[in-house]
């Protein structure tokens, strides 16, 4: 299987992404009920970072340090905020732990997309929100 770099991700309608990435924190997990329990972390590879929507029993199985492969995995809008998931048809794992090398910067999540001009269904980087995550801001 052929991992994607996170720098090379946009946003689609489509479960293909497949990536290894490592967990670097978690956001408080949001209660709903079931699968309906839900929390946003903050992941990345070698190339850059993205924030990651987990849901249901993926919110207890995954610490800090983790080292996740995600397969069929989709980078779109929930909430107006731009996640990597595994939604129904991709599937996430852990596969190590603490051995990665990563970079925060850039996080492809702050990024605005807007749609190509030249294709309606792609979009392209139309500029930068924040260098950095909003939700995990950097330590001073």
């Amino acid at each position: 299987m052929a991992f994607v770099k996170l720098k090379d991700i946009v946003p689609a309608a489509q479960n293909n992404i497949n990536a290894r990435i490592i967990l670097l924190d978690k956001a408080r997990t949001v209660e709903g009920g079931g699968q309906n329990k839900t929390c946003v972390a903050l992941a990345a590879d070698d190339t850059a970072a993205l924030h990651l929507q987990l849901w249901g029993d993926e919110c207890d199985a995954f610490d800090a340090g983790d080292i996740l492969q995600l397969t069929n995995g989709i980078f779109s809008m929930i909430r107006n905020d731009l996640v990597l998931r595994a939604g129904k048809r991709g599937k996430i794992e852990k596969v190590g732990e603490f051995t990665m090398t990563f970079v925060e910067t850039p996080n492809i999540s702050e990024i605005r997309w807007v749609p190509d001009n030249k294709n309606s269904g792609k979009y392209v980087q139309g500029c930068v929100v924040s260098t950095h995550s909003r939700i995990f801001p950097p330590m001073p």
